[in-house]
């Protein structure tokens, strides 16, 4: 085999095949590789040193490939490093947010890589840390915070933990007068709990075996470890189930949902021991969420054909459907993404014409005004606040060019506070770079946007190498906000551009349906447009650009490597979920179930079976002269599992017919997320970015 230019002529490892056949539909389908996927997978979540030697040796042996092949870049993953830690304030602290008589926070420590949880007296003064996240990962090879909860009486902490990368969690509480921990923790959980109104118990979900959430407990802090009071149940698999509380502590929510279907239970904090009331029972492609309103409770919902959704209230007491009154009407193209109520206001972020926008309503007059900004494209963010009886909320502010900025909005007065805007300590011009918003093309007439970044002096004469990210699946948007990290291609002469294509909420509720099941090759097509526009608008060339995308949009790299790789000089997939068709026909492990509103059921539908066989990535691998290709993979990872990359990699390499090289490189002490820790995180982009300029010949680049 010849390794291109820049790669050392080393063999890769070959996997061993082992053919395995499925038969679904009439139709038969055989799998070489589906010896990588260990068979008890569980346990090797929760315990990473029971996968099969004859796997692990498989793994190992692709981690030295990798290794190998990027040795010479060892000097410029340094530099990125460098330049990427250099671009963050290393003693971060967050604006403290009021809740009483106290005001809560985090902050890192000169060098720390997890963050420390703080509060100060309310209008300021001397900080007490509550929680030490570098304290707590002594010694882990991984380590990752999940919720922090403060007790409606600030005495107590309720906190999580997961030290696998497996996403199992560990809850534990907290005396903060004492900072230390009860004896009594909680395993197995979603990652997060809510405290009851008396701050003397705490709601909350427990995994199953297949790593879904699926019961709610109650636990008492009276009681003993294993007397936890199971509060409500969901049977279905396709469902999964978080419950969360109301800042006025008057609620506790349960929510039960898949990607297109919704269903609340409430719980007043008055009777915790009755039994959970239904909302609006589960109907097909209905979708809801309930807010907090005092006597009321406001309602963002797609009912009766609300594509982009409307805002109803209903009261509290009895907010079944037939209750339910509108206040903000549908209108199409203005996709309402959240709610808040308060004591007088009620608040919603919402998305026109591509860009989002804070809408305020005074709950008296129905008086409405918004917070917009002004650039081509931006990012804004809704965190709220603590407190119910408020008319002040925190929101922040982004774009591809101007570092965050976090402000304090008074509701009545409308003025903004600037509380903070992100320090880049190693320097940053917004003059030197410029931010655009495209619309290419989509063959279908469609327009997809593009975000791109680029610094002012940067030739626009098609030489330039190009990041091209991509996502396109569950709704999710790409903001258009600050990236410090990607500064380091910037510098370097790359544009980095990401493709808005379907599949996410960008353009609307139905921009996201048009990628999604039947329609999902519009995903990948919209991608491979949004290339040839950058090339056809003088920004790159195709064999300038890097394509990249993690999860789904990992399944994104895995497709347009198959339907068009010329169009990209390399593709860079992480955690891909890209054996699509083999994880949908597998109702065992953690998501399928829930996934099927998504992706389709190919278990009891010929139509989802063909319908995923066509793009699903692994299924669909050929004879292809591939362009370079990075996977990346952790072993512990729930959601896409480990072997989906492996097997990848392992058939591209035997069906391809180029000598660009195929690498996998897998974290052995972590899953979806990867690296834990904000610096170690830092290293795997390096690594990352090290492959894009390397490909791009850019490596020794300054």
């Amino acid at each position: 085999m010849t390794v291109p230019a820049g790669f050392p002529q080393i063999p890769p490892p070959q996997a061993a095949r082992h053919s395995v056949s499925d038969t679904r539909h009439g139709i038969t389908r055989s799998d070489d590789y589906a010896w990588l996927r260990a068979d008890n997978w569980q346990d090797v979540f929760r315990d990473p040193s029971l996968l099969a030697p004859e796997i692990r040796r498989h793994l190992d042996a692709e981690n030295a490939y990798q290794t190998a092949l990027m040795s010479d870049t060892a000097a410029l993953r340094k530099a990125l490093f460098a330049e990427m830690k250099g671009r963050i304030k290393e003693d971060d602290s967050s604006v403290p947010m009021k809740d009483g008589p106290f005001a809560y926070g985090s902050s890192f420590r000169l060098g720390g890589e997890q963050p420390r949880y703080f509060r100060t007296p309310r209008d300021g003064g001397e900080e007490t840390i509550l929680l030490d996240g570098d304290a707590e990962a002594s010694g882990a090879a991984y380590f990752r915070l999940g919720g922090i909860d403060h007790s409606p009486d600030h005495q107590r902490l309720l906190w999580a933990f997961d030290d696998k990368g497996s996403e199992f969690y560990t809850l534990r509480v907290r005396d903060l007068a004492t900072g230390q921990d009860s004896k009594v923790e909680v395993k197995d959980t979603g990652g997060g709990g809510v405290w009851n109104a008396g701050s003397d118990g705490f709601f909350y979900t427990r995994l199953d075996s297949n790593h879904r959430p699926s019961k709610v407990f109650y636990h008492s802090l009276a009681e003993t470890a294993g007397s936890d009071r199971l509060v409500f149940e969901e049977t279905d698999p396709g469902f999964f189930v978080n419950v969360s509380g109301t800042r006025n502590n008057d609620w506790i929510l349960i929510s039960i949902s898949d990607h297109e279907t919704s269903e609340y239970r409430i719980l007043s904090t008055a009777n915790l021991g009755g039994e959970p009331k239904l909302v609006a029972a589960r109907e097909t492609g209905l979708q809801y969420d309930i807010e907090e309103g005092g006597d009321v409770f406001f309602i963002l919902t797609n009912a009766d054909g609300a594509k982009d959704f409307k805002i109803m209230t209903a009261p509290a007491a009895d907010p079944v459907r037939a209750n339910w009154k509108e206040l903000v009407p549908h209108e199409p193209g203005r996709l309402i993404l959240s709610v808040l109520g308060f004591k007088d206001f009620v608040v919603r972020l919402e998305r026109k014409d591509g860009l989002p926008r804070i809408v305020v309503r005074d709950r008296a007059s129905g008086e409405e005004h918004s917070i917009s900004f002004d650039e081509e494209a931006y990012s804004l963010g809704l965190s709220g606040s603590y407190e119910y009886d408020t008319e002040t909320i925190r929101f922040s502010y982004s774009s591809m060019t101007t570092p965050a900025q976090l402000y304090d909005y008074d509701m009545r007065t409308r003025e903004r506070t600037l509380l903070k805007t992100q320090e880049v300590p190693s320097g940053h011009d917004p003059d030197l770079y410029v931010t655009r918003r495209l619309m290419a093309p989509a063959g279908d007439g469609e327009t997809v946007p593009v975000s791109l970044l680029y610094r002012k002096d940067t030739p626009l004469d098609g030489a330039a190498p190009c990041l091209l990210y991509g996502y396109g699946s569950y709704g999710i948007t790409i903001p258009a906000s600050f990236n410090t990290n990607c500064l380091s291609l910037v510098d370097r002469g790359f544009v980095y551009a990401i493709a808005h294509v379907r599949g996410g909420k960008d353009k609307g509720y139905a921009w996201y349906e048009d990628g999604k099941r039947e329609h999902k090759q519009n995903t990948f097509t919209d991608f491979i447009a949004a290339a040839r526009h950058l090339v056809a608008e003088n920004f790159t060339a195709h064999d300038r650009i890097v394509a990249q995308g993690g999860s789904a949009g990992g399944m994104l790299m895995g497709a347009i490597a198959n339907m068009a790789p010329h169009a990209f000089g390399a593709i860079i997939a992480e955690v891909p979920f890209v054996d699509v068709l083999t994880t949908m026909l597998d109702d065992t492990l953690p998501l399928t179930p829930p996934e099927w509103p998504e992706w389709g059921n190919p278990i009891a539908s010929e139509a989802d079976y063909r319908t995923i066989a066509a793009y699903s990535p692994y299924d669909n691998v050929a004879a292809l002269d591939y362009p370079p290709i990075l996977a990346q993979a952790g072993l512990t990872d729930p959601r896409v599992t480990y072997w989906e990359p492996a097997k990848w990699v392992a058939k591209l390499r035997e069906r391809k017919t180029g000598d660009n090289p195929v690498l996998l490189k897998i974290n052995m002490d972590a899953g979806h997320a990867g690296a834990s820790g904000r610096f170690s995180r830092l290293e795997e982009v390096a690594f990352t970015y090290a492959f894009a300029l390397k490909v791009t010949g850019k490596a020794g680049t300054a």
